[in-house]
C-alpha cells in the first residue's frame, strides 16, 4: 500500500473534525477525533502508519487553526482549501452532506484536482493578521460607539458638537466627559473652564485660545434646550461613551505600534511605506491583510484575492456591465481603496502612476462613477506593489511615471 496515493480527507468543525483515509480512490477507514492534545495524536499516529500521506482541509476560520497548527508542527505537508474552491469541486460527486461525506468528498476531490500543497507562511505573517483583525474590531467598536454617543448627546448637549471644528481627538472627548450636559458648562466659571481646556488638550494651546473657547462653549451652553435634566441616567451614558472612545482610539494606537514593531524584520515594510501616500498604518494593514506576497504567482492572482477581478454575464443577445466579484479579502478591498484615496490626496506633491491614472479616468467622459474609477487605480496600485515586492525594489517616480 505504500506505493498507492494516500489521502486524508479531514472536515473541521468546532470541537471535533471527521477523518477519511482514501486509497486509490477507495475508503478504507472514517474516524472522529476531538481537536485537541489527544485526537491529535490519534492523527498523528493514522498519518505515520503511511508513506507521504497528503492532507486535504477546508478553511473554516478559527476552527481550522488548530488542525493547522498541529501539521505545521509536525511537519506534514497539508492543502488547506477555500470553502468555495472546495463547493465548487465536490459538487460534481457530492449529493448529499453531512460531516462524514464531507471528509470522503474533500479526499475524493484531491484525488481528481490534485491540488497543490498549500505555502507556509512565516509565523510573523499569521501574528500580524490577527493584529491587524483587532485592530478592525476596535474599530468598528469606535464607529458604533460614536454613533451611540450622537445619539445620546442629542437629548443632553446637541450642541456640544459644535465645540471645536472635529469631534474627533482628545480635547473633544474630555469636554464631553466634564460637561455631559449644558448646565455643567453654566455652573462653571469662565477661567476654570479654560484651565480645564488647557489640561485637557495635548497640544500646546495658548491661554488666548483656551479662554476662546470657554467662551464659544458658554455660548452654546446658553442656547442649548436639553431634553433631559442634568442628574438623568443618559448623561451617565454620554460620559461612558466618551470615555470609551477615547479608550478605544488609544487601543487602535496601540495595535499599530506593536504591529509596526511586529513588521520592522520584513523586506516588504519600507517598500510599501515608498509608495507615495502610503503611511505606517495603511503599510502594515495592508501587509497583514495580503501576507506573504511571493505566494501569488501573478498580479491577476492578489485582485483574485482581495476581490476585484472582473466578471461579466452574458445571455443571448443580452450582456451585462461587468464588475467586481467582491468575493475576496473584504478587509484587504477596504484598505486598498483607501489607499489610493491617500495617492490622490498626496498626488500634488508626490504623483504616482496610480494618481495619474486616477485623475486620468475621472477627466475622461466615458467613466463617471468614482467607484469604478477607484477599483481600476487600485488594480494599477496591486500591479506596482506586486512588482516592487517581486524585485524586491522601492518605489521610484523616475521609472513608475509615464515619460514625456
Amino acid at each position: 500500500m505504500n506505493d498507492i496515493e494516500i489521502i486524508f480527507g479531514i472536515d473541521v468543525s468546532k470541537h471535533s473534525s471527521n477523518v477519511a483515509i482514501l486509497a486509490d480512490d477507495s475508503v478504507i477507514k472514517e474516524f472522529k477525533i476531538t481537536n485537541d492534545r489527544v485526537g491529535y495524536k490519534t492523527l498523528d499516529d493514522a498519518l505515520n502508519s503511511f508513506k507521504s500521506p497528503k492532507v486535504i482541509f477546508e478553511s473554516s476560520g478559527i476552527y481550522s487553526r488548530s488542525v493547522r497548527a498541529f501539521l505545521q508542527r509536525k511537519s506534514w505537508i497539508y492543502i488547506e482549501i477555500n470553502p468555495l474552491a472546495a463547493k465548487k469541486d465536490m459538487d460534481d460527486f457530492r449529493h448529499s452532506k453531512n460531516d462524514q461525506l464531507d471528509a470522503v468528498a474533500l479526499a475524493t476531490a484531491m484525488a481528481q484536482h490534485h491540488y497543490q500543497p498549500t505555502f507556509r507562511e512565516a509565523g510573523v505573517y499569521e501574528e500580524l493578521h490577527d493584529l491587524e483583525r483587532t485592530y478592525q474590531e476596535f474599530n468598528e467598536d469606535l464607529v458604533r460607539a460614536k454613533n451611540r454617543l450622537h445619539q445620546k448627546l442629542q437629548l443632553t448637549f446637541p450642541e456640544v458638537e459644535q465645540f471645536i471644528s472635529t469631534t474627533d481627538g482628545a480635547l473633544y472627548w474630555h469636554v464631553v466627559q466634564q460637561f455631559p450636559h449644558p448646565s455643567f458648562v453654566l455652573e462653571t466659571k469662565l477661567s476654570e473652564l479654560a484651565q480645564l481646556i488647557l489640561k485637557a488638550t495635548l497640544k500646546k494651546m495658548s491661554e488666548k485660545r483656551a479662554l476662546g473657547l470657554a467662551e464659544h462653549l458658554k455660548e452654546l451652553a446658553n442656547k442649548s434646550a436639553p431634553a433631559v435634566s442634568s442628574d438623568a441616567c443618559v448623561v451617565s451614558s454620554v460620559v461612558y461613551l466618551a470615555g470609551e472612545i477615547e479608550r478605544l482610539n488609544d487601543k487602535k494606537d496601540e495595535t499599530i505600534n506593536e504591529m509596526s514593531q511586529i513588521s520592522v524584520s520584513l523586506n516588504e515594510l519600507p517598500i510599501l511605506q515608498s509608495i507615495p501616500g502610503f503611511g505606517i498604518k495603511t503599510a502594515v494593514c495592508l501587509l497583514a491583510e495580503l501576507g506573504d506576497i511571493s505566494r501569488f504567482h501573478s498580479s491577476n492572482a492578489i485582485n483574485a484575492y482581495v476581490g476585484i477581478d472582473l466578471i461579466q454575464y452574458q445571455s443571448g443577445d443580452y450582456e451585462m456591465e461587468q464588475h467586481i466579484r467582491k468575493r475576496g479579502n473584504s478587509y484587504a478591498r477596504k484598505i486598498l481603496f483607501k489607499a489610493v484615496l491617500s495617492m490622490v490626496c498626496a498626488a500634488r506633491y508626490h504623483p504616482s502612476n496610480v494618481s495619474i491614472l486616477y485623475q486620468r479616468k475621472k477627466q475622461s467622459s466615458s467613466e463617471t462613477h468614482n467607484k469604478k474609477i477607484a477599483i481600476a487605480a487600485m488594480g494599477r496600485l496591486i500591479r506596482t506593489i506586486y512588482h516592487l515586492i517581486k524585485n524586491n525594489e522601492l518605489y521610484d517616480s523616475r521609472k513608475c511615471l509615464p515619460q514625456h
